[in-house]
């Protein structure tokens, strides 16, 4: 591996970290829940398993291949790694993601409840709904192939009796989208205790996505 390499993996490393540790200590995923993520070479750094992220350092974090392969005397892989790499293989276009046990949108997903247009804000995912995908066991196939059809077209989804899921071009962005998630859901279920919530209609909700989408685009832009 070429001195850039070991650079830029040893970066990416520290930001795992970082992000993990910004997870824990916003209160968005309590204790040693939740886990985190980001492509590298052909496959991706996680968190380990187990482990308080208090706890863990750079060298902590696991590779793991596309084949679902890691070095067998390394830390072991957060048991969500399935669904990590299933994300990445149904939408190559994100290199990042945050996986929360945050308060709100679990009690959604545990009461197997998509959340609507009932908000503009709602497009931040991408679409016109965060949905919630089936529930399976932890750490299966199967929860993988689930998280993978629920960010086919979404870049947030909610997981049945579980938590959430963003994904992101980077780690700071699938970071964001998890706490916006976790706003929107409180905001949801708020207003769901004052009645039924009136959803916007789809027209309305692709005119946001498209100026989501530009709006975006002139923020990458450069100022020069």
């Amino acid at each position: 591996m070429s001195k850039a390499k070991r650079a830029g993996e040893k970066a990416l490393r520290k930001d795992v970290v970082a992000t993990a540790l910004a997870m824990s200590r916003s209160g968005l995923s309590p204790g040693r829940s939740g886990n985190v993520s980001c492509r590298w070479s052909d496959g991706m750094l996680i968190t380990p398993s187990g482990k308080h992220y208090e706890e863990i350092s750079p060298d902590d974090i696991v590779f793991v291949g596309r084949d679902g392969s890691f070095e067998q005397n390394s830390q072991l892989p957060s048991s969500e790694w399935h669904f990590h790499l299933a994300a990445y293989n149904a939408r190559p276009d994100r290199n990042a993601l945050v996986h929360a046990h945050s308060l709100h949108a679990t009690a959604l997903a545990c009461a197997h409840k998509a959340i609507p247009a009932f908000h503009y804000m709602v497009a931040v995912a991408g679409g016109k709904d965060i949905p919630c995908v089936p529930y399976a066991t932890f750490g299966t196939p199967e929860l993988a192939r689930h998280v993978a059809d629920g960010l086919k077209e979404r870049d947030a989804c909610l997981m049945a009796n579980h938590g959430q899921i963003a994904i992101g071009l980077t780690l700071a962005a699938a970071l964001e989208l998890a706490s916006e998630v976790e706003v929107l859901a409180e905001q949801y279920i708020a207003t769901l205790m004052l009645g039924p919530a009136h959803i916007l209609p789809d027209e309305e909700m692709e005119i946001v996505i498209g100026k989501f989408r530009s709006y975006g685009a002139q923020a990458i832009k450069p100022t020069h």
